[in-house]
């Protein structure tokens, strides 16, 4: 499939219902969330610098995924996209956009586009890593190649203390976040003036490595948002940080959770994540009711961007810290699990939430695929799509199923 042919039409701005943003109550499941969907990985939108995919792209990816994603009873997609892909070739990351949100019109699916990273950059972790460009990272030995990019590296540490301090910049001495400004401005001028457009996500789980970087957050969202507000009006997300550990020596809780709110709320929503069953007295209840607190804090709506269950099994690393890593073979969601989950958000009354994921590649976790593609290239969805198909039509049917 070749995207950067794809022709593409624009339609005009679509001018969004500020009272459904602002007027969210939390705790009444009152209503069912603007948003109910899934995150989407295209192609050349999430490539890493530093390797290729050996899966070929289905056929009509676009098309498939969204009629099969509307005929499940969901709106919404939150598309998945890499900065270091947009800089390994900007012309198909560009096309592939435009094709992804003239098709998002034609089945009525509400995209949220989130700026991604996992494990900071494929710079850092060549063999998982995906998100900042290497342009940020060469000729510096404090994050020399490989060295790793998650949470419990000191490359990693020292990067991200680095971006919080606002002394990264590229090869050319160019400062790193207006470097991120610019090409977030190109994703928007690129789709705002779709109907599908509802948003962006400025950086999803950026790492937080001390106490004292919860401002410099709010500075760089604040930073973000007064740039990207001249060029749009839609929504922007702010993402939860990571590690979130409620017993880190950080601070991970509400107050400093609100730190990283921009100064300019409006329009403005907070995401967070769920990756464990917030049944009652569970710690991962426990961080749920922390992040719903985080919004109210900084009084704006909250949206769960991701979403599932899976297993972690607590290890040593190679600095002699206890950490939890998942553990592929016993990560499971059933449709118990599933309906529970969707019967907690229904409490909380979030503005919405998205399934991880939706990817044509297979995932060594398997509750993560949700289709999978035959040799024709024709999308097949897996058990854990009619799972959450399922769930939706029993949650959300008739009058929400309150």
């Amino acid at each position: 499939m070749n995207l950067s042919v794809f022709g593409v039409s624009f339609v005009f701005l679509l001018i969004l219902n500020v009272s459904l943003i602002t007027n969210l109550s939390y705790g009444q499941g009152a209503k069912s969330p603007a948003l109910i969907g899934v995150n989407m990985l295209g192609y050349y939108t999430s490539l890493p610098q530093t390797r290729d995919f050996k899966n070929p792209f289905p056929d009509n990816y676009y098309d498939q995924s969204y009629k099969i994603i509307k005929e499940g009873g969901m709106n919404h997609v939150r598309f998945v996209y890499y900065w270091e892909s947009f800089v390994k070739n900007p012309i198909a990351f560009i096309n592939e956009l435009k094709f992804a949100a003239t098709l998002a019109d034609k089945y009525g699916i509400k995209i949220i586009y989130d700026n991604h990273q996992f494990h900071t950059s494929s710079w850092l972790n060549p063999q998982r890593g995906t998100g900042f460009p290497s342009f940020l990272f060469q000729n510096n030995s404090a994050y020399p190649y490989g060295s790793g990019g998650g949470p419990k590296y000191p490359s990693a540490a020292a990067w991200w203390t680095d971006w919080w301090n606002r002394v990264i910049t590229d090869t050319n001495g160019t400062d790193g976040w207006n470097l991120q400004a610019q090409f977030l401005k190109k994703v928007v001028s690129t789709v705002d003036s779709h109907p599908s457009t509802v948003g962006y996500e400025i950086l999803s789980e950026p790492q937080v490595h001390s106490a004292d970087q919860w401002e410099k957050v709010g500075k760089y969202n604040t930073f973000m948002t007064d740039e990207m507000r001249k060029v749009t009006k839609k929504n922007l997300i702010y993402s939860m940080s990571i590690p979130v550990d409620l017993k880190s020596n950080i601070g991970v809780n509400a107050t400093n959770l609100a730190k990283m709110t921009p100064a300019n709320k409006t329009n403005t929503i907070f995401k967070f994540s769920i990756y464990g069953l917030p049944s009652p007295g569970s710690y991962q209840e426990e961080r749920l009711k922390m992040f719903i607190s985080a919004g109210n804090l900084s009084g704006v709506p909250v949206y769960i961007g991701e979403w599932n269950n899976v297993a972690r099994d607590k290890v040593i690393n190679e600095e002699g810290d206890f950490v939890y890593e998942i553990n592929p073979e016993a990560s499971d969601i059933t449709p118990e699990d599933t309906n529970m989950i969707l019967k907690k958000f229904n409490e909380i009354d979030p503005y919405g939430w998205a399934f991880w994921y939706w990817n044509f590649r297979p995932h060594r976790v398997e509750n993560f695929n949700l289709v999978t593609s035959d040799e024709n290239g024709n999308l097949i969805p897996t058990k854990y799509f009619d799972i959450l198909k399922n769930a939706v039509h029993s949650v959300y049917s008739g009058k929400n199923a309150k």
